[in-house]
């Protein structure tokens, strides 16, 4: 639960702790009910925006720009800092920086960070997974990192 929910919460519970003192049990039963309302309303709206799907990076001098479905920029990671993009899946992205390869979120979270000397050549992004290659054998990672399957390039 984000942290600014977690204060919210704590703010309204002791608000309508002092205010309930003098109401009928009815009364706060309907309060508290509006309260959970609110709260899983918000929540469910936090959840949505975290979420954000990646339909196009675009590339300039010093930036890559992330862009969502909608068209919307939502984020922005610099060139020098993340170094080459290898490909973007459906809300995550690989760039290569010197020996590593790094998988970012749509925000720019570093997710995990691999060894170019375990991966392999990057070859595809695509949806959920990552495909390299690495001699004459065919990985396919997660995005989490994690090996999903290899299997033989003949």
């Amino acid at each position: 639960m984000p942290f600014y929910l977690i204060i919210i919460l704590r703010f309204c519970i002791r608000k309508c702790d002092y205010l309930l003192i003098f109401a009928t049990e009815s009364i706060k039963t309907k309060i508290m009910k509006k309260l959970l309302t609110i709260l899983m309303l918000m929540l469910a709206l936090t959840a949505q925006a975290q979420h954000k799907q990646i339909s196009f990076v675009e590339e300039t001098k010093n930036w890559y720009y992330v862009y969502d479905e909608a068209g919307k920029k939502i984020g922005g990671l610099s060139r020098g800092s993340i170094g080459e993009l290898k490909g973007w899946g459906g809300d995550f992205l690989v760039a290569k920086f010197y020996s590593f390869y790094r998988i970012y979120d749509a925000k720019g979270k570093v997710l995990k960070v691999m060894n170019v000397s375990d991966v392999g050549e990057i070859v595809g992004v695509s949806g959920q997974t990552i495909t390299s290659k690495k001699g004459s054998w065919i990985y396919t990672w997660s995005k989490e990192g994690k090996k999903i399957s290899v299997r033989s390039r003949n």
